[in-house]
């Protein structure tokens, strides 16, 4: 195969956008994901906070 061969072949290569979805799709994707696992820890750790104000205000309450 002499480099002529080759030329038209990777003209449709770089003209093909299939691949380009996919990879579209795997970014939006792990974006998605990311935003999802911040916000688990976020809220895991505002509860935690909420839930240990909690047990101290009724710790006091009933005089523990």
């Amino acid at each position: 195969m002499t480099k002529q061969d080759e030329l038209p072949e990777r003209k449709s290569l770089w003209r093909d956008e299939e691949g380009t979805t996919a990879v579209e799709y795997a970014v939006m994707l792990a974006l998605i994901i990311a935003v999802c696992i911040g916000s688990v820890a976020t809220l895991t750790s505002e509860t935690q906070k909420s839930f240990d104000k909690s047990g101290a205000a009724i710790a006091g309450a009933m005089g523990n």
